[in-house]
């Protein structure tokens, strides 16, 4: 696996103009591997965006390495890179501590009727919703969410040491389908490797829905 990062080039509106939707990010990354375009044997690649200050860089995980000129597509020239994943991922231990960044859809299934086989997929909508979304996922995804003290007024109290640090509604529009707006939320804390096989599982094929349009990649940094 290769982890790749680009600058998005937001300096230059011409260049840009066509990125209003997540659609137009998804076809991006995808015409950043040339080789599977051409043999039509697409692999899954995860990405996202990540807002880092006032810079705003696209995020890439995939099975190949993709063609840095093309990552430079709607990038700041020289700023496209690309590593490799395995070599960070072989090193994780079991009940390791790390910080952790994942930018997710979180929804839940809505059945109307009783006998109903198939529900409704709906977007959770609070703060607190969406944090629940993430600990009821945890468990069996290999890892703990660890605890804190709430406050220093609040000594006997634990909460999870994670927090939402942006919710948006972004557009996706795909051919021959109506607009749609898609819950997006990204998390940031710590957490503690409990199964560090199924963990490595959920860092390469992520968690969650919507995994093409930029949903679902979950990176992570050793705390010390």
């Amino acid at each position: 696996m290769y982890l790749s990062r680009v600058e998005v080039d937001t300096q230059n509106r011409h260049k840009t103009q066509t990125l209003t939707h997540l659609g137009a990010y998804h076809n991006w990354v995808e015409q950043s591997f040339p080789k599977e375009v051409a043999t039509g044997e697409r692999q899954r690649h995860l990405w996202r965006i990540d807002q880092l200050g006032a810079k705003r860089y696209l995020l890439v995980l995939s099975p190949e390495k993709p063609d840095l000129k093309a990552l430079e597509t709607y990038g700041v020239p020289g700023t496209a890179a690309t590593k490799s994943y395995d070599e960070f991922i072989d090193q994780l231990q079991q009940g390791q501590i790390l910080r952790f960044r994942l930018t997710a859809n979180p929804t839940h299934t809505i059945y109307d009727h009783p006998d109903q086989r198939q529900g409704r997929i709906v977007p959770h909508i609070t703060v607190a919703q969406q944090s629940k979304w993430l600990v009821d996922r945890a468990e069996r995804a290999g890892f703990e969410l660890l605890e804190q003290p709430a406050s220093v007024f609040e000594k006997n109290e634990l909460r999870k040491a994670f927090s939402v640090i942006e919710r948006e509604w972004p557009i996706l529009r795909k051919k021959k389908s109506r607009a749609l707006r898609l819950s997006r939320v990204t998390f940031e804390g710590q957490l503690r490797i409990t199964d560090l096989d199924v963990f490595k599982t959920i860092l390469t094929n992520g968690i969650g829905r919507e995994k093409a349009y930029g949903m679902g990649l979950m990176t992570v940094l050793p705390e010390n």
